[in-house]
């Protein structure tokens, strides 16, 4: 019997199993810098070759005569067409600039996360992550405030575009919260990394059920440390494939992984084909 919409929303806040025909698997994606073409689109095609649904797009870490790398016309539209033509989607942007151009204390960089809407709704990619790590982190309360604040001058225009700013950094789960409160948008969640939350002690299985599926936009998936296989480190990766089941998750989780000793290619192959087995696994 197909089960209701009230009884599908009582069933996952009650952290039941739901029948498998009413499952929506959260569809797997890769960063183009982890298959070493960052802001090329030739990513494109290698992560259709290698079985990817979606790929994340670095806008580039330098500026350009002013402008970000892919703030370009033809470059956008040779990842629409490439993207078209191998039947995979962008699954979303990542603002790069703000590790040499920190949100938390350069008035200028919300200039650029303007710009990053703007290209991502383009690309229609949906997500701008904003990485806010090592000397960007906003550790203090004081500066998590003037995140908040710069973000809730820039959210309506994510709105208008339909377009999710994801914070992804170092803090907990209630610190990034804070930011969201303080920006005041819907449009403002986490960019959740599953390596960098354990990298520093933040305890992933408890944190994404407090953070919910509608504060999450997206995630990374790799391994601390990032350069070993998936499933070979210390993350417990089935668990959080049934925690993410349990919390009806159904956005990108892009693979952000990495080896000093393997050609793409194979160790790519081989995390994607892990991450499948589990997701298929718990259906």
């Amino acid at each position: 019997m197909p089960i209701s919409r009230r009884g599908l929303f009582t069933a996952l806040a009650a952290g039941v199993s739901l029948p498998a025909a009413t499952r929506r698997a959260f569809p797997i994606g890769v960063t183009d810098w982890n298959l070493r073409l960052a802001a090329n689109p030739e990513a494109v095609a290698v992560a259709a070759r290698l079985g990817f649904e979606g790929v994340e797009v670095s806008l580039g870490h330098q500026l350009k005569d002013g402008r970000l790398p892919l703030d370009s016309p033809e470059l956008m539209k040779r990842y629409i067409s490439d993207a078209k033509r191998h039947h995979l989607r962008l699954a979303g942007t990542c603002l790069e600039l703000l590790h040499t151009m920190p949100l938390k204390s350069e008035k200028g960089a919300v200039r650029y996360v303007s710009d990053a809407i703007r290209i991502t709704k383009y690309l229609d990619a949906k997500v701008v992550l904003l990485p806010l790590f090592y000397k960007g982190s906003p550790d203090a309360e004081s500066e998590q405030d003037y995140v908040g604040d710069a973000l809730r001058e820039i959210a309506p225009e994510a709105e208008r575009a339909g377009i999710r700013l994801g914070l992804e950094d170092q803090l907990s789960a209630r610190a990034n919260a804070r930011i969201m409160e303080r920006s005041r948008s819907s449009a403002v969640q986490v960019y959740y990394d599953v390596g960098n939350s354990t990298r520093w002690n933040h305890d992933v299985l408890a944190e994404l059920p407090w953070l919910g599926r509608d504060r999450i936009c997206q995630m990374h998936f790799k391994e601390d440390p990032t350069d070993i296989r998936l499933g070979q480190g210390r993350i417990p990766f089935p668990e959080i494939i049934r925690t993410l089941e349990q919390m009806g998750y159904d956005k990108f989780a892009n693979l952000e992984t990495s080896s000093k000793t393997q050609p793409v290619d194979v160790f790519m192959a081989a995390d994607l084909a892990y991450i499948r087995r589990l997701r298929e696994g718990s259906s």
